[in-house]
């Protein structure tokens, strides 16, 4: 090929390119023109510069400089014949609808279990509790002998407790609090102490292995049991509702005596009975007594001069109780779509 024929070559595609580039009626045939004239696998102009290495030495500058001319020109009457035909173009893909709602997105929340944690601690706040921690992980002595538990009770055996080292366990309620509180604050003294706690149980739709407990404990001088029914019925009352009724049923704890377990009317039945109440009417909420002598005396106070009462209570329970959750164990799910209900 001589530098003539390779000029003819580039003019004639000059002079056919313009009306191959008018002819493509939409995006897909612009596409194939363009593959076509300045393509790099089979374009014309590719073809035509495949043959500047035949050429003269003398002759390819200018043969380069042409070629480069045209594909410029070329390219700027594509690039045109693009942008009219985008313009024109219908819109593709889905059609927003500002009329539909925007997606939820799940911002977290407050489990209910810690939320009738939070609310409980208000309540008693403002009676003039303070809050008291201890460790989860505590000495045997005060898990169980501090608290006039009998060498012999079933509690102490390895069905029932976990046992870190012959005198460690995972305590087994928040009542090691209490002798540590009374060990560290004359009276008196007015706690409450949430925690979570340890049991051998099995996971079951009423049980679970690890659960919150909330633990209430007054001790001073001249404390009686009307002030625990007082305290207790006072509180639910402000829990549950201003006409919630209550009662009191004799119960066995070996730190409390005389022992009492508290009952709230069933709040999804009214008291007709239900599944929630098993038909009885109420619900148990918690247990509670008078502080034993012996563990005020095991604290190193003198049982003749201070009296006190205590409770206990599990907030899972009551959160089942007030919402009416069939099986405790979807309160250790993590299911967002559950959690969702209770933001503040």
């Amino acid at each position: 090929m001589t530098l003539a024929e390779f000029i003819a070559a580039l003019d004639l595609l000059a002079a056919e390119a313009p009306a191959r580039i008018a002819a493509a009626a939409d995006l897909d045939a612009w596409t194939e023109v363009r593959n076509a004239l300045v393509g790099r696998q089979s374009g014309r102009l590719t073809d035509i510069m495949s043959g500047l290495g035949a050429l003269p030495k003398e002759d390819r500058r200018e043969a380069g400089q042409r070629a480069n001319g045209a594909k410029a020109a070329i390219d700027d009457a594509l690039e045109v014949r693009r942008a009219a035909l985008a313009a024109a173009a219908p819109a593709s893909g889905p059609t927003i609808d500002p009329t539909l709602p925007a997606r939820a997105r799940w911002k977290g929340a407050v489990h209910p279990v810690s939320l009738v944690i939070d609310e409980v601690v208000e309540i008693f706040r403002e009676l003039g509790f303070t809050i008291a921690l201890g460790p989860e992980a505590e000495h045997a002595w005060y898990n169980f002998g501090a608290l006039n538990f009998p060498d012999d009770h079933p509690a102490m055996d390895l069905h029932d407790t976990l046992y870190l080292g012959e005198d460690q366990v995972l305590r087994t309620h928040t009542s090691p609090v209490q002798v540590r509180t009374l060990q560290q604050y004359p009276p008196p003294v007015r706690v409450l102490a949430p925690g979570n706690v340890y049991r051998r149980d099995f996971f079951d739709p009423s049980h679970a292995p690890m659960f919150a407990q909330i633990e209430g404990l007054v001790v001073d001088e001249g404390v009686s049991f009307a002030d625990l029914k007082a305290t207790l019925a006072h509180f639910a009352r402000r829990f549950f509702g201003a006409g919630t009724k209550t009662r009191f049923r004799p119960s066995y704890f070996p730190f409390t005596e005389p022992s009492a377990e508290m009952d709230v009317q069933c709040g999804v039945c009214s008291g007709a009975g239900c599944s929630v109440c098993k038909q009885s009417g109420w619900v148990e909420i918690l247990g509670s007594g008078m502080v034993h002598p012996a563990v005020l005396e095991a604290a190193g106070l003198d049982s003749e001069r201070y009296t006190g009462w205590a409770f206990g209570m599990g907030p899972a329970r009551t959160a089942i109780s007030r919402h009416g959750i069939p099986d405790i164990r979807i309160l250790y799910d993590s299911d967002v779509r559950f959690l969702d209900q209770f933001t503040r």
